[in-house]
């Protein structure tokens, strides 16, 4: 087996496995469209998670950086905002699992080559 390139990728699919489970650990299972917003985010945290751990790709960094950011947003966009446990489970994960992502591409020098790239020269 190969070794974890990215430790957080690991912790992103415990958050993943969080986020499906969230709604009824938290009690917010009625609210439909955490409900739905947090297991849909969680299942694809997950697969991003998951393939960045066994076929690491920079593509998968930047897709749950995207989720973690939708996340962020999503009780104000989604209407669930006044639901207090949904909204501060969305916004804590989603600042973490945006957080791990740009860590991983910053420090991965595969990933983070085009910030380093210089400029041609004129």
């Amino acid at each position: 087996m190969k070794p974890l390139k990215h430790w957080q990728d690991a912790v992103n699919a415990v958050l993943g496995v969080w986020l499906v489970l969230a709604p009824w650990a938290l009690g917010c299972a009625a609210e439909t469209a955490a409900m739905a917003n947090m297991v849909v985010v969680g299942a694809a945290l997950l697969a991003a998670a998951l393939g960045a751990i066994f076929l690491p790709r920079a593509w998968e960094e930047w897709t749950e950086g995207l989720l973690g950011l939708w996340l962020v947003a999503s009780p104000w966009l989604l209407g669930f905002e006044r639901t207090i446990a949904a909204r501060n489970c969305a916004v804590i994960t989603g600042v973490v699992v945006l957080a791990l992502a740009l860590w991983t591409i910053a420090v991965d020098k595969d990933y983070s080559a085009w910030l380093r790239k210089e400029k041609p020269a004129q």
